[in-house]
């Protein structure tokens, strides 16, 4: 099947090295007048005149009283509306302005410190230079008649461009981190998709697990100059999957919170849509899981593009989800140079990684011979009452529910059997 995380039943030979030169229009503006106000200053001219005064629903101004559960305006409202009890101003000083702490570097070396730093940045770049491939391809292999027949303008194929120069400064940013000589290069790749549509869709997926398997590891890099480089890049990558989403007709962002996956279940996503590389590109050293597919995965193809919409993909909550997963020690790419690899023990439970959260489903129907299982999304909430499951989460068949966090999130390596995605919302 089309999508199928497993097979690239649809797969495109080749890959589009040029799209045709789209020119950013030039309009006139609108030369509106500002509205003077009544004191004469313009209204919106420059944001420094503040007038309005705003008082936030339960805030009481003067005696800042103390809410409880009975009387919070919403969800954990009394968390943040009242007095605090004490008062922990800190005083101490690094120079005036300046509190003490933190880990400044007053002359920062924008280069990896560790073998953990350069095989995350070997990482990034190839996400970066695949994006950068299959933006360009999108423009490239469909034309205009056909982004006019998915909904979409001649101004949405300008953003794509534009996403598409973005990855050029974030590939030419990592590539002068980890040095010219030594970086890897532009691979051939392959694609799931035939149509512009399902283009779009794979494109929201590909951002969103290059997002995620950034997050999860910026805050562990040993070369913390490198990762405000590459946090800087990788929130610009989280607003294109937004876009893709908004192309697609889902709602923008159903999340309170981006998520964090590790290296290893990013290049497991990735690794099977890059075909070939140069021979001299550096080996990615993480573990190459077998890949999960969610057989009855929801896809979203039929939407109407627009900034937001409250369609969904799927009830939520209780919907079964159907598994199969690759087996352990299958020769894959890019060139057959990697097997598939775990270390963990029998099948136990579906762990969903989506936001803050890691939640465990347990495992029915589990047969080790076809690798074949099935789970219950489960109803549990990041902060009430926001789901966590939603927007385009990460799946893994795991030996153990074990406890997890943001920060300690590759924690979960040890356990993995297999490792997918499962489009929520």
């Amino acid at each position: 099947m089309l999508f199928s995380t497993l097979t690239l039943a649809a797969a495109l030979a080749g890959s589009a090295t040029a799209s045709p030169l789209l020119l950013r229009r030039q309009g006139p503006g609108t030369d509106v007048p500002a509205t003077p106000s009544n004191n004469g200053t313009a209204v919106g001219s420059s944001y420094l005149n503040a007038t309005v005064e705003s008082v936030p629903i339960g805030v009481t101004p003067g005696n800042w009283s103390q809410l409880t559960n009975a009387t919070e305006p919403y969800p954990n409202g009394r968390l943040f509306i009242g007095n605090p009890t004490g008062n922990t101003t800190n005083v101490t000083l690094a120079w005036k302005g300046q509190p003490a702490g933190g880990l400044l570097e007053t002359k920062p070396d924008y280069a990896p410190r560790s073998s953990f730093d350069r095989q995350s940045l070997n990482l990034g770049l190839l996400q970066e230079m695949i994006e950068l491939d299959l933006f360009y391809y999108l423009l490239a292999n469909f034309t205009s008649e056909d982004w006019q027949a998915a909904g979409l303008t001649e101004d949405d194929r300008t953003l794509t461009q534009h996403m598409a120069n973005q990855e050029i400064g974030h590939a030419t940013a990592i590539t002068n981190m980890l040095g010219v000589d030594v970086a890897p290069k532009q691979c051939v790749y392959q694609y799931p998709f035939e149509t512009l549509k399902q283009g779009i869709l794979f494109a929201q997926l590909v951002t969103r697990f290059g997002e995620a398997g950034t997050y999860g590891f910026l805050g562990q890099m040993d070369s913390r100059p490198s990762s405000q480089i590459i946090l800087q890049a990788i929130t610009t990558e989280a607003r294109q999957q937004m876009v893709f989403r908004q192309f697609q007709g889902l709602p923008a962002m159903p999340e309170w919170f981006e998520t964090g996956i590790s290296q290893a279940y990013q290049w497991t996503l990735l690794s099977q849509y890059i075909r070939s590389c140069p021979t001299n590109n550096p080996r990615i050293e993480f573990t190459r899981f077998p890949l999960l597919d969610v057989t009855n995965q929801p896809y979203a193809l039929d939407g109407t593009p627009g900034l937001n919409s409250n369609y969904t993909l799927t009830e939520g909550a209780g919907r079964r989800v159907d598994l199969y997963w690759e087996p352990l020690n299958k020769t894959v790419g890019p060139d057959g140079l990697y097997v598939t690899e775990s270390v963990a023990g029998e099948p136990k439970f579906l762990a969903f990684i989506d936001q803050l959260n890691v939640t465990y489903a347990p495992l029915e129907g589990v047969n080790l011979t076809s690798r074949v299982a099935h789970a219950i999304v489960p109803n549990g909430t990041v902060f009430p009452p926001q789901p966590v499951v939603v927007n385009t989460a990460f799946v893994a068949v795991v030996d153990e529910d074990i406890f997890l966090t943001p920060y300690n999130i590759s924690l979960i390596n040890n356990h993995t059997i297999a490792v997918g995605m499962y489009q929520a919302s």
